[in-house]
């Protein structure tokens, strides 16, 4: 009778999970409390159900539940794989859903070049929608002074192209069975990663324009600021990798974990190239610059 339950495929079929439910309950009270949250930067009130839900409490509730949903699911699926419940089979289509998130944030990012180009493209047009102190009918807003791209910027591509170095040799030391050099790969590479944000940081502290002053700014910070947080969801990945690594949890056969979290690595390193040769660089062509 007990063969007849045996486990005779390759596919790993999940214990009961508490995590779905909890985390959209988590999603959707962050929602609602988002809502009520810029209702009460507004002043305003946002009733549901007999009660004014506009304050900045519900939302930082949605957002505790849905972070400790995702760290609770996420150590599940480490300690799977640490059980050896990832089968070849049931990596083949890990890979498959990396790759179509990655896909998703491609899209995600086409959304924020679409709005940048539209507006640095067609300045003149926008005119016709906006106040004319904010293009002047050209690209950049007339009198609106720039970041130097040769600056900072070149900098922190600097940096991003060395953490991409990093992450490989990490890579490559994990395949070839050392430890030492996948660990030490990925300290640089959490260290790159934390320069990176500690210069964005700097930067954005002492840009010369602001988010609300123009559509420049709007399109600038939107774009950037959404790379940065993926440069900092990239580094909590490499830094949970790291202490795995240090756990000895990955072998050159089986390490999905560090692999995903190296494409993600690379694709937000590619994100960066093309901000810095469309934001800085050649959006800035021209214009006053500011020099920090």
């Amino acid at each position: 009778m007990a063969d007849a339950h045996q486990k005779n495929h390759d596919y790993h079929i999940v214990d009961p999970s508490p995590w779905p439910v909890i985390g959209a309950i988590g999603a959707l009270t962050m929602a609602l409390g988002g809502i009520g949250y810029m209702r009460y930067l507004n002043n305003d009130v946002f009733p549901l159900l007999g009660v004014n839900l506009a304050n900045p409490w519900l939302f930082y509730i949605g957002l505790v539940i849905v972070l400790y949903t995702m760290y609770a699911w996420w150590s599940d699926t480490i300690k799977e794989a640490y059980a050896g419940d990832h089968t070849r089979v049931v990596s083949l289509h890990l890979r498959y859903g990396m790759i179509m998130f990655i896909a998703s944030e491609v899209m995600f990012f086409v959304a924020w070049f679409w709005a940048f180009f539209d507006a640095s493209l067609f300045a003149g047009e926008a005119q016709q929608y906006m106040r004319a102190e904010y293009t002047g009918g050209q690209w950049p807003p007339k009198g609106l002074e720039v970041l130097d791209p040769l600056h900072l910027p070149l900098y922190n591509t600097v940096i991003l192209l060395l953490s991409g170095t990093t992450v490989t040799w990490a890579h490559h030391s994990l395949l070839h069975g050392d430890r030492k050099g996948l660990v030490w790969g990925l300290v640089l590479t959490v260290a790159l990663g934390v320069l990176f944000s500690s210069v964005q940081a700097y930067e954005y502290a002492h840009a010369p324009f602001a988010f609300k002053e123009s559509i420049y700014g709007a399109t600038f910070f939107m774009a950037t600021g959404f790379h940065g947080f993926h440069v900092l969801i990239g580094t909590i990945f490499l830094t949970v990798c790291l202490f795995r690594a240090l756990k000895g949890h990955f072998t050159p056969e089986q390490h999905f974990g560090f692999e995903a979290a190296a494409w993600y690595w690379h694709f937000v390193d590619v994100v960066w190239l093309f901000l810095f040769f469309c934001v800085y660089v050649w959006a800035s062509w021209g214009a006053p610059i500011a020099h920090l």
